[in-house]
């Protein structure tokens, strides 16, 4: 059944696909989908067999702990969702690839007749992201590729647990599925920075929930000190993002905008060594930084950041009832964009 539907979306979508290019998309999409799908299986029947290490299974009975709290402590979807597992054999379920014009901050979009239109494409080879991505370059934008653990196909199919993930600490591994799970709650085409920032935010709620139930002191410092981390390296990452967005809007020659995009970046670079100095020399974000990041580096983190103070404070008015939340989120997803826009600022701007 899940082979037909994937088929029958793909051959509905085929007349409306506007070249070989973009056919070829959807092809590796409903491939890769399919595969992911075939190597699921239960939980239950992959705990019950002796050839599954025991340090799996400690996971694996992690990740329904988990399951059962998203639902019942906070009122996401409780369906088939985590409740498989699949080894692809490679350390990413996907790659994404993000780009931006030389002298903009903003994403380029890509428009699909289901999915509407989204700030990156998502391949599940990484030869055919790179592929993406050298095409890309070659029309002169930045790009920048992200490899992505998990990724929710919005309530179609019950997405399984992941090797690429299943190994991360409890706090992170509740994270990653809450934040999955809550695409499942809303999503609003055409709108990806909403989509992802409602996300951030229900995973954040989240996990505080879960390590109040199910951590102690020495998990709930763990993950303090990481979101701390986080939170500063992402406000660094938006401010030279303001920056940038400023200094292209100036009227100058393109050689001179170059040398100063350079420049700052430069810039973020030096204040990027030393916030790892003051965290104590912690390198979780060096891979980031090994890249060269660009505009399209800094397209993709605002994408899930940017609107989550907004998040968090409606989720505060709703006094931190999530189903309260929810429902107030889907009314704004009701309105037109800028309307929701406008509402959005207005509740940190209170």
């Amino acid at each position: 059944m899940m082979r037909l539907r994937l088929l029958t979306l793909l051959a509905l979508l085929a007349p409306l696909l506007g070249g070989c290019a973009t056919l070829r998309y959807y092809v590796q999409a409903v491939n890769g989908q399919l595969e992911l799908l075939r190597l699921a299986t239960p939980i239950d029947e992959e705990l019950s067999r002796d050839s599954v290490p025991t340090a799996l299974k400690s996971r694996l009975r992690a990740a329904l702990r988990i399951r059962e709290f998203a639902s019942r402590d906070l009122s996401l979807p409780d369906n088939g969702s985590y409740k498989r597992y699949a080894d692809l054999g490679r350390r990413y379920v996907l790659w994404n690839v993000f780009a931006a014009e030389e002298f903009s901050i903003k994403p380029v979009t890509s428009c699909f007749p289901v999915a509407g239109c989204v700030s990156y494409r998502g391949y599940f080879g990484e030869a055919d992201a790179q592929a993406d991505a050298a095409r890309q370059r070659e029309r002169g934008y930045d790009v920048y590729v992200g490899g992505v653990p998990a990724y929710s196909t919005l309530g179609w199919f019950d997405d399984p647990v992941l090797n690429t993930f299943i190994h991360y600490p409890d706090a992170e591994l509740a994270r990653l599925m809450f934040h999955e799970l809550a695409h499942q709650v809303l999503y609003v085409k055409d709108d990806t920075r909403f989509n992802e920032s409602f996300a951030v935010t229900v995973e954040q709620a989240g996990v505080a929930r879960w390590l109040e139930k199910n951590g102690n002191a020495d998990t709930r410092a763990a993950h303090a000190r990481l979101r701390g981390i986080r939170q500063e390296f992402v406000a660094l990452l938006l401010r030279y993002r303001a920056i940038l967005d400023e200094y292209y809007r100036r009227d100058l020659a393109p050689e001179q905008q170059r040398l100063g995009k350079a420049q700052r970046f430069a810039e973020m670079e030096e204040e990027y060594r030393q916030l790892k100095i003051s965290w104590g020399g912690f390198a979780g974000y060096d891979r980031w930084f090994a890249g060269k990041p660009n505009n399209a580096t800094l397209a993709s983190v605002s994408l899930y950041t940017e609107l989550v103070p907004a998040f968090t404070a409606l989720l505060e008015r709703e006094g931190g009832n999530l189903p309260r939340f929810y429902a107030a989120v889907k009314e704004l997803a009701n309105l037109p964009k800028a309307e929701r826009d406008a509402r959005l600022q207005a509740l940190v701007a209170n």
